[in-house]
């Protein structure tokens, strides 16, 4: 099933904004976010989940028992095992990426924290996340929670986006700054 992002991030947005909801009604957001981080790592892992998801050949009980048994052997909490179930019956599993990225950009929002996604071109070290996330929160005044991926083709350095704001500190971008200003010369 392909969407176009946009659909996808509606539909998404509607899922997240009733599960973020009833979540907060049980007073459970630790538990979604908990949840959160789960699935996503698992998406993160696994092919299988990922073709589950998105694969047009499972049929809706297919999907809905597959993802279920997923959710209990992960040990979800019920809340999330029922809105997957749900989406998984209304074919709607293929936003699960988007859903992670909206229910985590709420809970944030709830705790009064911004979300960091950082590019680096090897793992951090804890000294490393510490200080960058020491920096971050010198410069916008609120708390940050780090969403590190490491992306081997920045060569070095950075890429720390918060909201609409993009640091490029990376190897990369500074070679390619070079590259466009050598063009300008000759």
């Amino acid at each position: 099933m392909s969407e176009p992002a946009s659909i996808s991030s509606g539909i998404a947005a509607r899922y997240a904004t009733a599960i973020f909801e009833l979540a907060r009604e049980e007073k459970s957001l630790t538990k979604l976010e908990g949840d959160v981080d789960a699935l996503d790592a698992a998406l993160k892992a696994s092919a299988d989940l990922r073709d589950l998801i998105s694969s047009p050949v499972y049929t809706r009980p297919q999907q809905a028992a597959a993802i279920s048994a997923v959710a209990q052997k992960m040990g979800l909490a019920e809340l999330t095992v029922h809105a997957l179930g749900l989406m998984a019956g209304n074919r709607r599993l293929f936003v699960l990426p988007h859903l992670i990225a909206q229910l985590r950009a709420r809970i944030a929002d709830e705790k009064g924290e911004v979300v960091a996604e950082v590019r680096a071109a090897t793992k951090l070290t804890k000294a490393q996340s510490d200080k960058l996330v020491e920096t971050l929160k010198a410069k916008i005044g609120k708390d940050i929670k780090l969403e590190t991926t490491v992306d081997e083709s920045l060569i070095g350095g950075l890429v720390v986006k918060v909201g609409s704001k993009m640091i490029d500190t990376s190897v990369r971008a500074k070679l390619t700054s070079l590259q466009n200003a050598m063009k300008e010369v000759g």
